[in-house]
């Protein structure tokens, strides 16, 4: 299981209790992970650039994609724009090259961070060094040499500026480990990850969040693996442009993916009208709470109409008149969900061909004992600890990353000097 937990260590605890108590039910337990930003003794460290599960430079190219629009989340209804894409292929080149470099030894988004710092002439003469990403620092290059700085630092600005928020020792400290993989359903190494978030810092670690989860959706939605799910709280807290085709494809491969938000409306304003309203249209099974407005309107047409008996009565001096007949009515009407109380909820859900399910929509009631649940929660054990992290090793990691990236430039850039093979690469602006 992947769960994204956006109030940490909120369902996370909740899932390692879980997992505690049913560890018998598995042939081969799962191990348990955590990501864990604000305590990094329960945290484990996770590189979701992992060289290995970059096979191309697309998944390169995805990954600068996932985590430039997570900073930006306008972005996501620009793609295409040029600003936009020059910004990911700046990203995808930088991606690449650390990938190729000392058999990726160095590939993580903090050493990427780092090298995307440094002056144009050595950064670019340093990425022409691999020869897939030449034609994609070409345009940078071109504009760089040709003086017209107001287009370059507005292809790569916004890129460098986005990034930057994202350094952190903190985060350089979880990004640049390899406690675990993220290949969760791996029948042979099955894991539970959770994911944090918190309410106060959303953005920033929305958009790293926003890295794992794409690499680990793609990794997992793969057949051949273990049955296994994904839950997303607060999915419109993250950004994740390709979850209408994941939910297409993750039945196929035993992936159960379980979306929730707070309204309809916050999927809209994060992702659009357009893709929000195809992963609305594509789910299978809806289940809701109270909800007003547009969402609970758009809720009781999906439910759609039913046939419903009416009778009406006609009183006048003579006598009384009963009539009967049928309408096609609301099943669900959107005032009934609008007044939803606590607890009750309304929806639909899908079956499968061997196995029908004739009474497919429901409104009903969870009947729940909270003294029992309270009785649970007051045994539940904390997260784990995963390691007692000083402040001293995270910020001897951060230096020592900005170190590791400064000699990569200089060990290429020595390189390229010393090879009369390369010595075209160098760039020397007049």
């Amino acid at each position: 299981m992947f769960l994204y937990d956006f109030k940490m260590p909120e369902l996370s605890v909740i899932a390692y209790n879980t997992l505690r108590k049913n560890l018998h039910a598995y042939k081969k337990p799962p191990k348990f992970y955590s990501i864990y930003f604000d305590d990094l003794n329960k945290s484990n460290r996770c590189n979701p650039l992992d060289p290995d599960s970059l096979k191309d430079i697309s998944d390169a190219s995805e990954a600068s994609r996932t985590i430039l629009l997570g900073l930006n989340k306008e972005w996501l209804r620009r793609q295409g724009d040029f600003f936009v894409e020059s910004s990911i292929n700046f990203l995808t080149a930088i991606l690449w090259f650390l990938k190729s470099y000392d058999h990726g030894r160095f590939c993580t988004l903090p050493h990427a961070i780092e090298l995307m710092q440094a002056p144009y002439d050595e950064l670019f003469s340093v990425l022409q060094t691999v020869e897939e990403a030449q034609i994609l620092v070409n345009p940078f290059l071109n504009a760089y040499l040709n003086n017209a700085a107001s287009q370059l630092e507005g292809q790569i600005a916004s890129a460098k500026i986005g990034m930057a928020r994202l350094s952190s020792p903190q985060l350089y400290w979880v990004m640049s480990g390899n406690d675990f993989g993220l290949d969760i359903n791996n029948p042979d190494d099955p894991k539970i990850v959770c994911m944090g978030n918190s309410p106060q810092k959303q953005q920033i670690y929305g958009a790293v969040l926003s890295l794992y989860i794409s690499r680990a959706v793609k990794i997992a939605n793969q057949r051949g693996k273990e049955k296994s799910s994904f839950i997303f709280d607060e999915f419109a807290t993250i950004v994740f442009s390709g979850m209408d085709h994941v939910i297409g494809t993750a039945r196929s491969n035993r992936l159960a993916v379980t979306l929730s938000v707070n309204d309809y409306s916050q999927l809209k304003r994060d992702y659009g009208n357009e893709q929000a309203e195809v992963i609305l249209n594509t789910v299978g099974n809806i289940i809701s709470g109270q909800v007003t407005g547009d969402s609970a309107k758009q809720l009781s047409e999906r439910f759609g109409r039913i046939m419903q008996a009416r009778q009406s009565k006609s009183i006048n001096s003579n006598d009384i008149s009963i009539s009967h007949s049928n309408q096609l009515e609301s099943a669900i009407p959107a005032s009934r969900i609008s007044q939803l109380s606590s607890g009750e909820f309304v929806g639909i859900v899908a079956d499968n061909p061997d196995q029908r399910i004739e009474q497919k929509m429901f409104h009903g009631e969870i009947v729940t004992d909270f003294d029992k649940i309270k009785r649970e929660e007051l045994e539940y054990d904390a997260l784990p600890i995963v390691g007692e992290t000083t402040q001293q090793e995270v910020h001897k990691n951060y230096l020592n990353i900005k170190r590791q990236a400064r000699g990569i430039i200089e060990d290429v850039l020595e390189d390229v000097r010393n090879d009369p093979a390369k010595a075209h690469l160098l760039i020397v602006k007049e």
